[in-house]
C-alpha cells in the first residue's frame, strides 16, 4: 500500500480555555463538554470541543478541533 507525508503547511491555531478564544466556538447545550463548532458541511450537527483542544482554522478557511496529543504529534511552533 502506497504511504503519504502531508505537506508542509502553516496553520493558525488557539488552544481553547474558555467560550471566547476563537470566535468559532459556540456554547452548545446539546453536547457533552457545552461547546461545538459548526460542522464543514452545514448539516445541522457540530463538531464537539472539550477544554484543551486546539482550533484550527485551515488552509482554506475551515476551522476544527485537534486533541493537544495529536496536534503536537503533527504541528511545530513557526512563530511565537
Amino acid at each position: 500500500m502506497p504511504k503519504y507525508r502531508k505537506k508542509p503547511v502553516v496553520i493558525d491555531a488557539v488552544q481553547f480555555r474558555k467560550l471566547g478564544d476563537h470566535p468559532a466556538v459556540i456554547a452548545d447545550s446539546v453536547s457533552p463538554t457545552g461547546f461545538s463548532l459548526p460542522t464543514l458541511e452545514h448539516t445541522g450537527s457540530n463538531f464537539e470541543v472539550t477544554i484543551g483542544d486546539f482550533i484550527i482554522t485551515g488552509i482554506k478557511g475551515e476551522v476544527y478541533s485537534c486533541k493537544p496529543d495529536i496536534f503536537e504529534a503533527t504541528y511545530d511552533l513557526v512563530e511565537g
